[in-house]
């Protein structure tokens, strides 16, 4: 009797679970196309009224940085200032920079030499480039990300047309082998609630992406910007909680094709791109990290025992994660990929698990995180970050 009890709740949280997704997932969107007609004439904002300052904080960004910015300088309806923060940069970004500057008048380099004390280097960078923005959006984006050609006109009628004051985009990718998109899928998935809140403005519905992160210059000032970002990891989400404390609104979509950015070229490199993100996400709290690593061992454990248990509901329960693909095939052709990128989601979970340990492990281990070549303590990023 016990152990069908076991097997029945085992199987009835994972259903709930895809349930729970899939109602969240009604408001996880992709940001409507914008046809060349409403673009150039047919809107009540000509695209003379759209105007944007781009904020990029680069550093040792060689590879990319050059292909970044000119898909940005070709950016179709907007008129918008590029303002590149060169952070501490020891590679060729620097001279790359300066040279697209002297090419196009529109960008506007700013480097930084030194590191001020109690800031963490990417958010004095954005600090430093929104400071010098003089347009009504701010938008912040990342150096190795390549935008569609209407992006930003797109993002800012949308905005305007909802009347919201921040409007961001989650990354697309770059590479796109089957188990990048899995893993994309679900992570996607795991962030779905987070889209729910923000798009039905609920009160502590804030998200942001560092992909694509564009606010209104009046609100972005009003919430304190990066100055009340300066110690905070998880920057880009936290801009969006600053935003919906003050009562401004925000709208968050899928990226797609529309944002693409470099992850990395394996399901393995996301590992190593959470290290630092992962234990931040969870507000540096080891007992979080323990209940679901205790929850996925013990589920692990139920579902094998379920698949050799020789009962019916052994098996319903062994078989019951395979209904959270459903959520991930509707995710896949959301983004206009094939209903399978979803079938090794499932395959993935234990990855997204590790990477939860290694980044708690590491964090832990070296008493803090190390980015852009500078150490920051545990002790100093959990006074310092925004929750």
């Amino acid at each position: 009797m016990w152990v069908t009890l076991i097997f029945s709740i085992t199987a009835a949280a994972f259903v709930t679970m895809t349930l729970v997704t899939l109602w969240h997932m009604r408001w996880v969107r992709r940001l409507p196309e914008l046809d060349t007609v409403t673009l150039a004439s047919a809107s009540p904002l000509p695209p003379k009224a759209i105007r944007c300052s781009v904020v990029i904080a680069a550093r040792n960004e060689e590879a990319r940085i050059e292909q970044s910015v000119r898909r940005l300088l070709a950016q179709r309806g907007v008129q918008a200032e590029f303002i590149v923060v060169d952070d501490r940069s020891t590679d060729r970004t620097g001279e790359i920079l300066e040279r697209l500057a002297r090419e196009d008048a529109r960008i506007r380099v700013k480097r930084v030499d030194v590191l001020p004390d109690g800031w963490l280097g990417k958010c004095h960078a954005c600090h430093v480039g929104a400071s010098a923005a003089t347009e009504n959006w701010i938008l912040f984006t990342d150096a190795d990300c390549w935008l569609t050609p209407d992006m930003i006109a797109r993002a800012i009628r949308q905005g305007e047309k909802e009347g919201v004051d921040h409007l961001t985009l989650c990354s697309g990718l770059a590479a796109q082998t089957p188990l990048l998109r899995a893993s994309h899928l679900v992570f996607l998935m795991g962030i779905a609630t987070w889209f729910s809140s923000a798009n039905r403005d609920r009160r502590k519905g804030g998200v942001g992406f560092g992909a694509f992160n564009l606010v209104r210059a009046s609100a972005y000032r009003l919430c304190g910007g990066y100055e009340a970002l300066r110690l905070t990891v998880l920057d880009d989400v936290r801009l969006g909680l600053l935003l919906r404390r003050a009562n401004k609104r925000t709208r968050a979509f899928i990226g797609g094709h529309d944002v693409e950015c470099l992850w990395g070229t394996s399901a393995w490199s996301i590992v190593k791109l959470m290290e630092k993100n992962y234990f931040a996400s969870l507000d540096y709290r080891t007992d979080i990290v323990v209940a679901l690593t205790v929850s996925m061992a013990l589920a692990s454990i139920i579902l094998f025992w379920g698949l050799f248990s020789g009962t019916p509901m052994g098996v319903a329960a062994a078989v019951s994660p395979l209904s959270l693909t459903i959520p991930g095939a509707i995710l896949a052709r959301r983004l206009g990929w094939p209903w399978h990128c979803a079938v090794p989601i499932l395959l993935l979970f234990p990855l997204f698990q590790f990477a939860m340990l290694n980044s708690t492990w590491k964090t832990l281990r070296q008493g803090g995180v190390r980015w852009r070549d500078t150490f920051y303590s545990l002790e100093t990023l959990r006074a310092g970050t925004v929750k």
